[in-house]
């Protein structure tokens, strides 16, 4: 029977004992280990901490310095600035801003303040606040409904504007009294040479009614002139006459028919515009066709042809005269609606001149196209808004 070797009792403890300091140095070991690991970190982290913090320092004092620089440039511009909240009340305003409304507006509803402040004019976008005009553009300010106006003090400028017209007015009216004093002086002088001739004791009755109907004539003409002088300073305001456009066509075939029947020229009307509708002045709209038809007459010989037309197309109504005339030369084109300008002898030079004031008054205006022997066409275009629309 083997013998077992047993140790005696203090010894296995002695063992046992170093066994567990073993293991405690290696545990002490590891946990020194993950101390400097994680005291390595934190020191990592400290400065990468550092390193935010400064840029967020660097950050904040930028933007401290651009609000300052932004509150400096509120307070010294002279346009007003005015923020509203979600609910139309007013949460800031600049200096100028208040200067405009003399108090301080904050926290004040600008739809009240605008309904007893200020008041409309004919410009879009402007407005008459006491003595001053305004000019207010609003834009969003943010996704909660916010918003902020811009009011500029265009009260100088105004009347820099209205000055300039007045003198651009008072220069056409120089240049026309020019040159109406030149279309005068001749059918003034051929009636004051007939008138004299009336005064003969020895003129026989027959040369007498000839002498007394060319000094009528002449005295019409000076009639008709000083109407369209006086018709072309008024200038055309839109009516609200609703006017079929086969119907104007109509009117104004009808007016100078017996002239194209006297003088042998073809004429014919085509609508391609049935059912479509003018809101306008009537009288004006037939007047300045009338006058496009006169002119295409007057370039017409015998046995031509005149075609009055009207389309629509692109969102425009087209009222289109076409001769079968000489043309216009390029160089004389760019001054056909020039008030007076003529390469008639007997012709005023305000025919096209007021067409075009009509057509621009319906907010149109009117084109010109020609090329020599080859006739000429004129066209009226209107826009769409100033089509009423098609019947039914």
């Amino acid at each position: 029977m083997s013998e077992v070797t047993q140790i005696p009792g203090p010894e296995r403890q002695a063992q046992e004992l170093q066994r567990a300091f073993d293991v405690f140095n290696q545990v002490s070991l590891a946990l020194t280990e993950s101390y400097q690991g994680l005291q390595g970190r934190v020191e990592s982290l400290t400065a990468e901490l550092a390193v935010a913090n400064g840029e967020l320092r660097r950050q904040y004092e930028a933007k401290e310095a651009l609000s300052e620089r932004l509150s400096l440039l509120l307070n010294a511009l002279p346009a007003g600035v005015v923020v509203l909240d979600c609910a139309a009340c007013v949460s800031e305003a600049n200096p100028a801003a208040c200067r405009m409304f003399g108090r301080t507006i904050i926290g004040e509803t600008w739809l009240a303040l605008a309904q007893a402040r200020l008041v409309a004019t004919e410009a879009p976008d402007e407005w008459q606040l006491d003595e001053r005009r305004l000019s207010i553009v609003e834009s969003p300010l943010d996704s909660a409904g916010g918003r902020i106006l811009l009011i500029h003090d265009v009260t100088a400028a105004h009347a820099l504007k209205a000055e300039l017209e007045r003198n651009q007015r008072l220069a056409a009216m120089g240049e026309m009294a020019a040159s109406l004093a030149h279309q005068l002086r001749t059918p003034l002088a051929t009636a004051l040479l007939y008138s004299a001739n009336l005064c003969q004791p020895d003129l026989d009755d027959a040369a007498r009614v000839r002498f007394a109907g060319k000094t009528a004539a002449q005295l019409k003409r000076l009639e008709r002139l000083i109407q369209e002088v006086l018709l072309f300073a008024r200038g055309e305001s839109i009516g609200r006459d609703t006017i079929p456009v086969r119907q104007l066509l109509a009117d104004a075939a009808q007016t100078v028919e017996p002239l194209f029947a006297d003088r042998k020229v073809a004429f014919r009307v085509n609508c391609a515009a049935d059912g479509v509708v003018v809101t306008g002045s009537r009288k004006a709209l037939a007047g300045a066709l009338v006058n496009l038809l006169e002119n295409a007459l007057q370039a017409c010989t015998v046995d031509g042809k005149v075609t009055l037309g009207a389309s629509v197309a692109d969102g425009l109504l087209l009222l289109a005269v076409r001769d079968s005339g000489v043309g216009i030369a390029p160089e004389i084109q760019a001054r056909v609606f020039e008030p007076f300008f003529t390469t008639r002898g007997q012709g005023t030079g305000l025919g096209l001149a007021i067409a075009l004031g009509v057509a621009r008054a319906h907010g149109g205006t009117i084109k010109v196209s020609s090329l020599p022997e080859d006739g000429s066409e004129f066209v009226i275009m209107l826009p769409v808004d100033a089509v009423a629309g098609r019947a039914g």
